[in-house]
């Protein structure tokens, strides 16, 4: 048998199948997504209209989930009607949506007869205006309807958007306080900003996260284990390292060396920013912080802007990761201009809300 010899042209026929594939579970996403967000909003609204009976809200969302169940089979149990009525709640639009939306029981998307033009192209309209709203999954809206908070719910759901985050990374994320440690370093704008744009990296501090949590790596809080060991665990889960570090970073080396007068050093990580343009240097502590290691990262970090980067990259930035730091030791040590050399505390296991709670009065 005679093998296909056009192979670009095969592999072209093979990405466009993929693609509209993908495509075709993206569109189903976006229309359960909007369908379960139209069923909270009817059940919200009859539950307003009924208020006055007492307990309607609940015998209504029994009734309709054993009619909805007889008709379509599992999915529409109470607690399910319950998580849509809380995901419309959640993720209510503006109020002239709302109003056009309202009164339109018959035009919405279990409708079984047909609407008139007029209708249509109303509805049409609102969801267009939904699907732009409703990036993600029904199961990742599953999660961002627990996090009560409006403004840090917005930031998990932009994140997951633009990072393309799974449902288990957005709950990791979530889980380690991505949030609440990118807000301890800024201000009010700052973190308003979070909510409405996600993290946006213009500045090296804007990557710096304290405390960053390495629970994915395996090592218990009490367990002990050298330089060494912590790097080389890092490095087998590189991936879920890269996305603690956040936005940008791309590995370069591990135990880089770097040498002059006859004396060599080796720095433990070395990555690449590519929104900053700069490499990214971090030095791994298994004690207290000291002084000495705040001025050998500014060793590194002087080298590497002499000698490696180039004309059109911004200067290198230097982490230390330590398991205890003395802010003083890091405030007296760096210049009061410092914006090269970052010094942050990691964790091996996720802090509870109590060590979460204690690192913002910090």
């Amino acid at each position: 048998m005679n093998k296909f010899q056009n192979k670009d042209f095969l592999h072209k026929i093979v990405g466009l199948l993929d693609d509209a594939r993908k495509n075709v579970v993206r569109t189903i996403n976006h229309t359960m997504v909007i369908t379960y967000f139209e069923i909270g909003r009817m059940i919200v609204e009859e539950e307003q209209e009924g208020k006055e009976r007492a307990g309607y809200g609940k015998s209504l969302l029994k009734e309709v989930s054993k009619e909805l169940t007889k008709q379509f089979g599992r999915g529409f149990s109470i607690r399910n009607l319950e998580q849509m009525r809380k995901f419309y709640i959640a993720y209510s639009i503006s109020q002239t949506l709302s109003a056009e939306l309202k009164n339109e029981k018959s035009a919405t998307l279990l409708r079984k007869s047909k609407p008139n033009s007029a209708t249509a192209s109303r509805i049409s309209k609102n969801q267009q205006e939904l699907v732009v709203k409703f990036n993600l999954s029904w199961s990742h809206y599953l999660t961002l309807i627990r996090i009560d908070d409006k403004d840090e719910r917005n930031f998990y759901e932009i994140e997951s958007y633009k990072n393309n985050w799974s449902v288990r990374e957005l709950k990791r994320q979530y889980d380690s306080a991505l949030y609440t440690r990118l807000t301890l370093s800024r201000d009010k704008k700052e973190v308003k900003e979070l909510a409405v744009k996600g993290q946006i990296v213009v500045s090296p501090k804007d990557i710096i996260k304290d405390p960053y949590i390495l629970e994915f790596i395996g090592l218990p809080e009490n367990t002990k284990y050298s330089e060494s060991d912590l790097e080389q665990k890092i490095i087998d889960k590189l991936e879920h390292f890269l996305l603690e570090l956040g936005n940008g970073f791309t590995f370069v080396a591990r135990q880089k060396r770097i040498s002059f007068d006859d004396k060599h050093f080796r720095i433990d990580l070395v990555f690449y920013n590519r929104i900053l343009n700069c490499f990214v240097l971090i030095d791994l502590k298994i004690g207290d912080l000291k002084h000495q290691d705040i001025g050998q990262m500014q060793m590194y970090v002087n080298f590497y802007d002499r000698e490696l980067k180039l004309d059109s990259e911004n200067k290198t930035i230097g982490i230390i990761l330590c398991k205890n730091k003395s802010e003083a030791v890091v405030k007296y040590t760096l210049p009061e201009n410092n914006e090269q050399i970052f010094a942050s505390k990691y964790k091996t296991i996720l802090p509870t809300l109590a060590e979460f709670e204690s690192i913002i009065k910090e």
